[in-house]
């Protein structure tokens, strides 16, 4: 049997996963990037490529996420491609039914529209982090918990105070005032609940239909008091999938068995995590547009450049 693999890589997580050629889901993994891409990369291949069967083939990559580019020039994948199609193709194929997608990732949120399973608008929002999952993070360590129990103490508030949630700034703010004040903690985590749905709805949703059904993917999906807190205001139920850390992972690798090439670019799980790999970064200067140039070099050889708006590289 042939095998896909999908890398999707954030500014917070990396996430791979490995389907199979019926797009089943055999292997996925999630870590925290903590500002070493290519280490999270190299241990998130090790530990997905270890769940595979021996001699098992892998007949294409596809990468995803903020960093895709500099994933797909480390596991010479065969697509690569932007979040919201990565997501919009996962949730299609896990949830036929879906019409609307609310994903929530570390440093960003994001709302995916689909009509007959084809993503048609969408929203995303990487400026404000008091909709995003570091922010409830954060949080959570300034409240000495651990963000596992934050969703399950949200759901005993006995009354949810309003915390604002314009920004990390005013919501950080409140809700120490409301500390002082000997407001409860679990009503504050209620709140802080509360705050993450009303930031994402006023910004990234604003103006959106939110037709059943609703998918909630990302890492914030975890957290039942959230869900809960959209389930309110939305007035209807929301779908987290089974997959739900890793559907931009998933999508990637569906992505690539579409991608209908004879031979795959893909390098192998093991020439990766051995292969020295470095990124370098310069300021073209051809035109006032200056733009930071990336360097992806793969044992002192540059494989590829990116980050101009003109194309150029």
């Amino acid at each position: 049997m042939r095998f896909y693999a999908g890398v999707d890589v954030g500014s917070i997580s990396a996430k791979g996963v490995i389907i199979d050629e019926d797009k089943n889901v055999i292997a996925s993994c999630y870590k925290r990037t903590q500002g070493r891409p290519v280490e999270s990369i190299k241990e998130v291949l090790a530990e997905i490529s270890s769940k595979l069967p021996a001699n098992a083939v892998v007949a294409g990559c596809g990468t995803t996420g903020s960093a895709r580019m500099l994933a797909g020039a480390m596991l010479g994948a065969d697509v690569v491609k932007n979040e919201i199609v990565a997501h919009a193709v996962a949730a299609a194929q896990f949830h036929p039914d879906a019409k609307t997608i609310i994903e929530i990732g570390g440093q960003d949120s994001k709302l995916i529209i689909l009509q007959n399973r084809i993503p048609v608008d969408f929203a995303m929002n990487t400026v404000c982090a008091a909709g995003t999952g570091s922010f409830l993070d954060h949080q959570a360590v300034r409240l000495g918990v651990a963000i596992e129990k934050f969703g399950d103490l949200a759901l005993k508030a006995k009354n949810r105070v309003h915390i604002a949630s314009r920004c990390t700034v005013f919501a950080e703010s409140d809700m120490i005032h409301k500390t002082q004040l000997g407001v409860e903690r679990n009503d504050i985590i209620g709140g802080l609940c509360n705050a993450v749905v009303r930031n994402y709805l006023n910004t990234v949703g604003k103006g959106k239909d939110f037709n059943p059904q609703v998918l909630f993917q990302g890492g914030v999906a975890a957290n039942i008091g959230v869900r809960k807190a959209f389930e309110a205001a939305l007035g209807t139920e929301l779908v987290v999938p089974e997959h739900f850390l890793v559907m931009g992972a998933a999508g990637a690798a569906i992505l690539a068995t579409k991608a209908q090439k004879s031979n795959s670019s893909f390098i192998g799980f093991d020439k990766c995590i051995d292969m020295k790999f470095e990124s370098k970064g310069f300021e073209c200067s051809d035109c006032a547009n200056q733009c930071e140039i990336v360097q992806a070099c793969r044992e002192n050889v540059t494989v590829a450049m990116y980050g101009s708006r003109c194309g150029k590289y």
